[in-house]
C-alpha cells in the first residue's frame, strides 16, 4: 500500500479518459464520488507539498490537486494506461525553481 494518495474525482469526461486508458477498474467510491487513486511515495508527497503550500492531506494521507496539476497528472495516466505514475509525473506536477529569480553567474 502506498505511503499517501492522490484523489482524483471523476466527472464524465474525465471518466472517458480513465476508460479509454483501459484503467475503469481501478475506479472507486471515494466520500460517495468516483474517483481514481494515484499512489505516491512519501519523498514525492513532500516534493508536491514544496510544490503546492496549500496542498492538505486527510486522515488518509489523501489529498487532491488543484485543477491544473489534476488535469497534467491524468494526462500523464492516459499516456501511460497506468495508475502508478508518480515517478514520471512528479517531473511535471514539481518545479522546484519556482518563484526563485535566477542566480547571475559569479567571476
Amino acid at each position: 500500500m502506498a505511503d499517501y494518495l492522490i484523489n482524483v474525482f471523476l466527472d464524465d469526461e474525465k471518466m472517458r479518459v480513465v476508460e479509454a486508458a483501459g484503467l475503469s477498474g481501478h475506479v472507486k467510491e471515494v466520500q460517495g464520488k468516483k474517483a481514481i487513486q494515484v499512489p505516491l511515495n512519501e519523498k514525492e508527497q513532500k516534493k508536491l507539498v514544496k510544490g503546492f503550500p496549500d496542498l492538505k492531506f486527510d486522515a488518509q494521507n489523501a489529498c487532491v490537486l488543484p485543477p491544473e496539476a489534476e488535469k497534467k497528472l491524468l494526462d500523464v495516466i492516459a499516456q501511460m494506461k497506468v495508475i502508478d505514475v508518480m515517478k514520471v509525473a512528479i517531473m511535471k506536477l514539481y518545479n522546484p525553481l519556482a518563484g526563485k529569480e535566477p542566480r547571475s553567474a559569479q567571476r
